[in-house]
C-alpha cells in the first residue's frame, strides 16, 4: 500500500479507509482489454516473454508472487538482454530518461567503449542532469540534453519529488519548467537504439519518433509499467508504425509487484 500511494501511478490502496482504486483500475484494464493482452501474448516471440506476461497479470489478478519470482530477470542488466540486444559497429543510442547515467554506464560495461558512434541522453531534472554530465564527462561522443521528449514541442512542468527524483514526470503545471521536443525533429541522423523510461511519457515519445521507428527500425527497450495500459498499448503502437518488429518482455524488480517491465522490440 505504501508503495502504490507513494508513486501514484497505479491508483491508491488504503484498506483502513476503504480505498481500493489500485484494484479497481487493474480490474477495469483486464475487463476492457483482455483481447489486447491476448494479442500481445500471441505476438511475444519466446516462451519466457509469454510466461512473464502471464506472471504480471497473475500478480494483478491474484496478488500472486510465485510466477513473478520465477520470471524475474536475474542474469542480465536491465534493458540489455545479451541474447536479444546485438549491437552494430556504429551504434547511435538514444537514452530517454538518462537519470544519472546508470543505463549508459551499463551499456558501456556490457558492450565496450568502442561499441557506439554517438549517444544522446535526455533528462529533465536539472540537479540530476548535472550528475549525469559529470559521470559521463570522460566518455567520447555523448550529447546530454536538458529536455523532455514528447509528441510535440512545448513547455511543460514538473514538481521535484523529494527523495525520488527518478520519478519526476511532466505535466501542465509545476514548479520547474521543461522544454519538450520530438525525436523526429531533434535528431536528424539515423538512430539504431532507443531506451525510454520517462515516467508515463513513453507513448508520447513514440508518437514523436514515428519517422525514426519506421525508417531506421531502431532496437527499442521501452518501459511499459507506469500506466496499466502501457503493458499492451505500447506494443500496439509500435506494431501500427511497423509490423516488422518482434516483441519480447522482461522485468527486473521485486516479485511482490512487478515494475521495471521492459518491452524489447527488434
Amino acid at each position: 500500500m505504501n508503495f502504490f500511494n507513494k508513486f501514484g501511478y497505479w491508483g491508491n490502496l488504503d484498506l483502513d479507509n476503504d480505498i481500493y482504486e489500485e484494484i479497481e483500475l487493474k480490474a477495469k484494464e483486464l475487463y476492457n482489454h483482455i483481447d489486447d493482452f491476448i494479442w500481445l501474448y500471441d505476438k511475444l516471440k519466446d516462451y519466457r516473454s509469454k510466461k512473464t506476461l502471464y506472471a504480471i497479470l497473475n500478480n494483478w489478478y491474484n496478488y500472486d508472487f510465485k510466477t513473478t519470482a520465477e520470471t524475474r530477470e536475474i542474469l542480465y542488466d536491465c534493458y540489455f538482454d545479451l541474447d536479444l540486444i546485438k549491437i552494430e559497429k556504429e551504434e547511435v543510442f538514444v537514452d530517454l530518461g538518462a537519470y544519472t547515467g546508470d543505463t549508459i554506464l551499463s551499456f558501456i560495461e556490457n558492450y565496450g567503449e568502442d561499441s557506439y558512434k554517438k549517444i544522446y541522453c535526455y533528462e529533465i531534472t536539472p540537479d540530476t542532469f548535472g550528475i549525469l554530465k559529470e559521470k559521463l564527462k570522460d566518455y567520447k561522443n555523448i550529447d546530454c540534453r536538458l529536455k523532455g521528449v514528447s509528441n510535440k514541442e512545448e513547455i511543460l512542468y514538473f514538481d521535484n519529488k523529494e527523495g525520488i527524483t527518478s520519478a519526476n514526470s511532466l505535466d501542465k503545471e509545476g514548479n520547474i519548467k521543461v522544454e519538450t521536443v520530438t525525436l523526429d525533429n531533434d535528431i536528424k541522423e539515423k538512430i539504431t537504439m532507443i531506451k525510454a523510461d520517462i515516467e508515463g511519457f513513453e507513448q508520447q515519445a513514440i508518437e514523436g519518433a514515428q519517422k525514426h521507428i519506421l525508417n531506421d527500425h531502431p532496437k527499442l527497450m521501452l518501459s511499459v509499467y507506469h500506466k496499466n495500459e502501457d503493458l499492451w498499448k505500447i506494443a500496439r503502437m509500435i506494431y501500427n508504425i511497423s509490423d516488422k518488429y518482434q516483441f519480447y518482455l522482461r522485468y527486473n524488480s521485486s516479485p511482490v509487484y512487478p515494475t521495471e517491465i521492459t518491452l524489447i522490440a527488434i
